[in-house]
């Protein structure tokens, strides 16, 4: 397992991280299914494990605290805020009254007294950067979190936020979570450029594009991805986007044959070797997912096979930009257009 600085934190942490949003219910794992994952990706060199209050309700949080039992302090324990937890109109966004109670919450169902990283799920643009930053940098002086990052965050409101915690003297994010995979490569046109600006850590999440990289869907055969049942209409051929992913897969998949590498290995080594990029997290739902993930913990590509990537993908090409889930509001809501 490799190991790199998360940003300018100086905490050392491994090229693969385990994401856990397929604990519980999304996942349909049990908490021995849980425990026997943190169990085999810690002592697979792993030493992050990111969930978020939001994933099953907060059960898949409850897990990760229980197979965490008597190993705390060997793991950089990460979990993200802002998304609904419930019809509440006020349980969710990034204002100072539900950070302070969701960050609570978090901690009682993960059986800890901190997190190491705090993470905005997504950003509100109902809450100011600097309420939020002001609530968190508090959190972080209470000693409920030792850093605080951002997630799926545009280039520009990285710029903002970093502008504004140096303006008003708040704690800054030291971390982005953005979605990142050879077929979704438009990171590297802006959001990458400024998180190395900033000194930013980057934990990637999707690198194996929500199973499209993980061999499970080819020309030819039935996609078994569990994410076909859950999200069909990333996976139906009939739209023009899935065709080109197909098609790129295909392309890919011949290269990681002549280069001697599972698909798998393919897709993560090429996440983890872009300098920006910290860390990319994988979600396996089963022990032998995580054996092909752990797999490809220590590939390195060389360049004639980054270079064959480049002309299947080009840098900074979307395969399916609008999964994204970055688009700014006034792209979605027709009153701030028309207002």
């Amino acid at each position: 397992m490799q190991y790199r600085t998360l940003g300018r934190t100086g905490v050392q942490v491994s090229a693969l991280s385990l994401g856990a949003m397929n604990f519980g219910a999304i996942g349909r794992t049990t908490q021995d299914d849980a425990t026997a994952l943190v169990t085999a990706a810690l002592d697979g060199g792993i030493n992050v494990i990111d969930t978020a209050d939001m994933y099953s309700a907060g059960e898949s949080e409850t897990m990760v605290g229980k197979a965490l039992a008597g190993r705390r302090d060997d793991v950089v324990l990460a979990t993200k805020a802002t998304l609904p937890m419930g019809p509440e109109r006020n349980h969710r966004g990034g204002s100072r009254r539900w950070l302070v109670t969701a960050l609570d919450d978090s901690l009682r169902r993960l059986g800890v007294d901190h997190v190491d990283l705090y993470q905005m799920h997504r950003w509100d643009p109902e809450t100011s950067d600097e309420e939020t930053l002001a609530a968190l940098t508090d959190l972080q002086r209470a000693g409920k979190v030792r850093y605080f990052g951002s997630s799926t965050f545009p280039a520009y409101k990285i710029v903002q936020t970093q502008w504004a915690a140096r303006e008003h003297r708040l704690g800054r994010y030291v971390t982005e979570q953005p979605s990142y995979s050879i077929l979704q490569r438009g990171i590297e046109a802006d959001v990458l450029p400024m998180t190395a600006a900033y000194g930013m850590g980057v934990l990637a999440w999707s690198p194996l594009a929500s199973g499209w990289l993980s061999g499970a869907v080819r020309e030819g055969r039935e996609i078994t991805t569990s994410r076909s049942k859950t999200l069909p209409q990333r996976f139906d051929l009939a739209l023009p986007a899935n065709r080109a992913r197909l098609d790129a897969v295909e392309h890919l998949a011949k290269i990681a044959d002549e280069a001697g590498l599972t698909l798998i290995q393919l897709a993560l080594g090429f996440v983890t070797a872009h300098p920006a990029v910290t860390s990319a997290l994988v979600g396996p739902r089963t022990l032998e997912h995580l054996r092909s993930h752990l797999a490809a913990a220590d590939t390195v590509l060389p360049g004639d096979v980054l270079d064959a990537i480049d002309e299947v993908v080009a840098p900074g090409v979307d395969l399916a930009a609008h999964e994204k889930l970055d688009a700014p509001p006034a792209l979605l809501d027709p009153t701030l257009r028309r207002r």
